[in-house]
């Protein structure tokens, strides 16, 4: 059998090539190997000529295929399930394609393989070679395929083959009319919303002198156009390079184009499993989220862009030199003679042997060396680099291996020809706004005002007090040099415009000088913890600034030593939770206000979504998904799609198991201390984490119902307005264990390192509940003072979470009377009162007021006179009546 096939997410090229080869192979089978682009789906839907001719994969029998015909592709990652043909005994393979080489290429016997703007080009050139004829409807498919992959001409990889087939093409009929109605599209309205996003996503990239453009968006929706949509971005804004990347669903999809020839966007996609020409690529990813990719894109970049610049541009020449023979003061003289720092030192043939320092020559004059020979001193153990040697070489050496200068020599003969130092290379950097911090800070930033300043928000949220505060930490930052931001849940919450005075500082410098500066600036006091080089400041008026510092050496790539500053900060937001909770604000004076968003966090705020910033997050903490959890129900969010995949693969990989501990409990008891942890709990058991509690927890209907009479119960207490707090947490906490026996709600409280105060309380307050419960559903105490002894030992937790587990109404009746008026009953006569009326301490006393409480209870007494009638009646009017009355009882 023979099979004619191109490659998934086929374009009209593919199509159009398909269909040419059917003229070469007229007993061929023709069938797609995976879906269609949705303008080609259109084509398909409206032109019934060709569709009958196409098989469904399904139907054909991959073992019987004996020559496979591939067009439009050679790669076997883009076949499908076709590619099992490939292991077919005695396969033949012929290939018709127009894509530049690529590792793992499949090789065919017959290839017509060459560098044009479409494969039809190549179809179409047999044709007139071989005298085949096309009709009308034929040749208007074939002009599809090469408007399509040309850009009606408009790319860079058009050449006048494409031309010259197209010329031909109209020479048989083709119909511009029916080309222009399927290639050249309309946005839609969700396309031109799309595009405006991209747009306003647009992060412009300065790297080995060139402007290279990267946006990028997240859209629960597939669409089929996307790259129809990046091409008209390109046009817009008449951009050289752009590479789009777009999370629909649960996969990511990488779009690039390029304009020109440094920036060959086939071969950076192949770093992505992608593929396709130097100026059009394209690659889907599963594995990484948008955030990563762009690091992971940022990367790759800085290795493959070719670069612009060589080492014979950017040296300084003709290179200030000495001989080696030259004494150390010689060489000083010659150093502040032309105020360079260093001094090469070459041999009698030009090459450079050797380097010597100014701080080494002085040090050496110093000592009193300063007639000895610089050959004694000078630094042998240096890196050369010819005129030829690229940007990246150049960086590599300055930043990575820090050498200071560098020597340029010939390439043939090793001659100094100049010298490369940096401030040479920053001279060609400072204008690079991808690698200044202030510019840095407004060119990434990715999602909505690029430069937003956030000062009228902050006035009109946060009053003058805490903003007053926030310049204040400005000024001490900028005293010592440092840069100050806000980050974290206090700027999500500005955003949000919700009240939120937990103030969380990074310093770009050091954190613990910055806190002892800022106690001294104003009148607080500091707690240091040195390991994390964290601080607490507690100011007079009760307010706290949690202080952190940010790692002050981070290296992106080799080129990101002008951005150091920078990449610390985008460091520390990068180790966050959450791209909602990954902002800064500056608050440094000459920047105050301004909000730094990397990771599009604006866009997740605005779309209402919990993500995490790269794949590991929760491998690394697993406690984060508690935290999605509590933040989804109690902002109202939802978990992004690709966030809770990675959920559901930690609980797959049995994490808490392994990690259980202290963190986890205090994650669940901020849980079940929201204003409504229900939903939370659901979601919990929704994702399988309860068992991870406790094995025979299970949200089953009866639990649910305990739940929901635990959130009843505590919205009663809380109206009442008694003088008795009551930790929430705590009441839910039981409620959600009420299934459980005392000794594995023991093992619950071990697994999560419950502190033993908490612990003791909870296993006390569960056995006298449960004791209670018991009690009540057999028989209902018949007296007040009764119902008083049955619950006495329970503090208000234990007393709730029993209004929880109670179903009858009368046990509920009691509990709810204890609770509102018997628990605060007490005799109005103490022990004072019965020493005056003659009575000796001791046991005695407790039996008196122990009875005289029971009988205020069951209303035999009511006011002090009936008190002490009520004593004198039962225990007589001296001590020795009163031993003689206890002696009867």
């Amino acid at each position: 059998m023979d099979l004619i096939t191109t490659h998934i997410n086929a374009d009209f090229d593919a199509l159009a090539s398909m269909v040419a080869a059917r003229k070469l192979y007229p007993e061929a089978v023709l069938a797609f190997a995976g879906s269609q682009e949705k303008g080609l789906r259109d084509f398909l839907s409206q032109s019934v000529d060709y569709l009958y001719d196409f098989q469904r994969l399904k139907n054909i029998p991959l073992e019987q295929v004996s020559r496979l015909i591939l067009v439009d592709t050679r790669q076997p990652s883009r076949l499908g399930d076709i590619v099992k043909c490939l292991e077919n005994p005695g396969l033949e393979i012929h290939v018709y394609d127009h894509h530049p080489a690529a590792p793992g290429d499949i090789r065919g016997q017959v290839e017509h393989i060459r560098p044009l703007g479409s494969t039809v080009t190549i179809l179409v050139e047999l044709f007139r070679e071989r005298g085949i004829v096309l009709g009308p409807e034929e040749a208007t498919l074939l002009a599809m395929g090469v408007y399509e992959d040309t850009g009606s001409f408009h790319f860079d990889t058009t050449t006048p083959e494409d031309l010259q087939a197209a010329s031909w093409l109209l020479a048989r009929g083709a119909n511009l009319h029916a080309v222009t109605q399927f290639i050249v599209q309309e946005l839609t309205s969700a396309e031109v919303t799309l595009l405006g996003d991209l747009i306003r996503s647009a992060t412009t990239y300065t790297i080995q002198g060139l402007d290279i453009t990267v946006a990028k968006i997240t859209t629960e929706n597939y669409f089929d156009n996307f790259s129809v949509v990046v091409r008209r971005f390109m046009v817009m804004e008449n951009l050289n390079t752009l590479f789009a990347l777009a999370r629909m669903g649960e996969r990511t999809y990488l779009i690039a184009r390029s304009r020109i020839p440094e920036v060959n966007v086939g071969e950076i996609l192949r770093e992505f499993g992608g593929g396709g020409h130097a100026s059009a690529a394209s690659a889907t990813i599963k594995e990484l989220t948008t955030i990563e990719l762009e690091e992971k894109l940022i990367q790759v970049l800085h290795k493959q862009v070719r670069p612009r610049r060589q080492a014979a541009d950017l040296m300084s020449a003709p290179a200030i030199s000495g001989r080696p023979s030259i004494t150390i003061r010689q060489a000083d003289e010659l150093l502040n003679r032309y105020n360079i720092t260093v001094l090469p030192v070459v041999d009698d043939k030009g090459r450079a042997v050797g380097l010597i320092s100014r701080r080494v020559a002085g040090k050496a004059i110093q000592l009193g060396l300063e007639e000895q020979p610089v050959s004694d001193y000078m630094t042998t153990d240096f890196a050369i680099l010819t005129q030829a040697a690229t940007l990246g070489d150049i960086q590599e050496l300055i930043i990575e291996h820090r050498q200071r200068i560098i020597p340029v020599v010939d390439g043939r003969n090793g001659t100094l020809q100049g010298v490369i130092t940096r401030t040479d290379l920053l001279n060609l950097l400072v204008n690079d706004p991808a690698r200044l911090p202030r510019n840095l800070y407004s060119e990434q930033l990715p999602s909505g005002e690029r430069q937003r300043n956030l000062q009228n928000l902050m006035v009109e949220r946060l009053g003058r007090r805490i903003v007053v505060l926030l310049r204040t930490i400005g000024e001490v930052a900028q005293a010592r040099r440092y840069h100050a931001f806000a980050v974290g849940g206090f700027v999500r919450d500005l955003l949000l415009q919700e009240k939120n005075f937990d103030i969380d500082v990074v310093i770009e410098g050091d954190g613990v000088v910055f806190a002892k500066d800022l106690a001294a600036r104003l009148d607080g006091q500091v707690r240091v913890h040195k390991k994390f080089r964290t601080a607490v400041v507690k100011l007079p008026d009760g307010l706290k600034v949690d202080v952190a510092t940010a790692r002050l050496e981070y290296y992106d790539y080799p080129a990101a030593m002008p951005t150091v500053e920078l990449s610390s900060l985008k460091l520390d937001l990068y180790r966050r939770d959450f791209t909602i909770n990954a902002m800064a604000i500056h608050l440094n004076p000459d920047t105050f206000g301004t909000l730094v968003d990397f990771f599009n966090s604006q866009n997740d705020l605005k779309d209402h979504k919990i993500r995490v910033l790269h794949n590991l997050s929760f491998v690394e903490d697993p406690t984060r998904i508690f935290r999605a959890i509590r933040f989804e129900q109690r902002m109202d969010f939802r978990i992004g799609q690709h966030t809770e995949r990675l959920i559901k693969n930690a609980v797959r990989m049995n994490l808490y198991d392994r990690f259980l501990g202290y963190r986890f409990f205090g994650e669940l008891k901020l849980m079940l201390d929201e204003e409504n942890p229900l939903p939370a709990i659901r979601r919990l058991s929704d994702l399988g984490l309860l068992p991870f509690l406790h094995q025979r927890l299970r949200l089953e209907p009866r639990l649910e119902k305990t739940l929901n009479e635990a959130q009843t119960a505590l919205s009663w207490y809380k109206l009442l307005y008694l003088d008795k707090p009551c930790r929430n947490w705590l009441v839910y906490l039981l409620a959600l264990t009420a299934n459980l026996k005392r000794h594995e709600l023991q093992d619950v409280c071990t697994r999560l390192e419950v502190p033993e105060r908490y612990r003791q309380t909870m296993l006390r307050e569960k056995s006298a509940a449960q004791q209670a419960a018991t009690v009540l559903r057999r028989s209902l105490p018949t007296t007040n003072s009764g119902i008083y002894h049955l619950l006495a030992g329970l503090g208000p937790e234990g007393l709730l979470y029993l209004l929880a587990i109670s179903r009858k109404k009368a046990a509920k009746k009691a509990i709810s009377l204890y609770v509102t008026e018997l628990s605060t009953v007490r005799p109005e006569l103490n022990g004072h009162d019965l020493k005056v009326l003659g009575y000796r301490p001791g046991p005695l006393f407790k039996q008196i007021l122990d009875q005289l409480l029971d009988a205020r209870l069951d209303g035999l007494v009511r006011n002090r006179e009936e008190e002490l009638v009520f004593v004198r009646r039962h225990f007589g009017n001296s001590v020795k009546d009163s031993t003689a009355a206890a002696t009867d009882k």
